[in-house]
């Protein structure tokens, strides 16, 4: 996706790949690169920036994607549904999900107090430098915690094993165009 736009007000951002806080001032141009898991990726003024999904509005002509209705009843604790939260977690540079990207390396939930549950992730990133490793884990922190009967969530960012390309799943390489 590739859509010019202007910013509508001054907006809070994410210099990528660095990681830094910016603020882009009202009436910047730039053109949307990216819009998965809520949030965009604006190239403007030169470099890439992340704008978070609370902030997705300062950009003219831009239309989020509706929220996904709330259940009806109370659903039951269930893992595979901290995967599927992890599956909304995009890195703002590359046009795929972290646990397709390979960069999931271990979940683990144990039982908390009040029938609830505590998670913890380790993760890693495609490089050892990427200042966005804070961001993408507090996206995916954010996303677990908004889960039914999660009580805590931790992202823990490790090196070891080195991320590889062949850590992709293969539906992720695919998503590539690597297979």
């Amino acid at each position: 996706m590739h859509k010019d736009t202007v910013l509508l007000h001054d907006c809070p951002a994410t210099e990528i790949p660095a990681g830094t806080p910016a603020v882009l001032p009202a009436g910047t141009e730039g053109i949307i690169t990216q819009t998965l898991g809520g949030s965009v990726t604006l190239r403007a003024l030169g470099t890439l920036y992340r704008i978070a999904p609370e902030q997705v509005g300062a950009l003219k002509g831009f239309a989020p994607p509706a929220p996904a209705a709330a259940p009806v009843a109370p659903v039951a604790f269930d893992e595979r549904a901290v995967w599927a939260a992890l599956k909304t977690c995009f890195d703002p540079e590359i046009p795929l999900n972290i646990v397709d990207l390979g960069l999931v390396y271990d979940l683990a939930v144990e039982p908390a107090e009040g029938g609830r549950w505590n998670v913890a992730v380790k993760m890693t990133l495609t490089a050892p430098g990427c200042g966005m490793g804070p961001v993408i884990a507090a996206d995916a922190r954010a996303k677990i915690l908004a889960l039914p009967g999660v009580a805590e969530a931790v992202v823990h960012i490790v090196w070891d094993p080195a991320w590889s390309p062949e850590m992709m799943s293969t539906e992720g390489r695919q998503v590539l165009g690597l297979e």
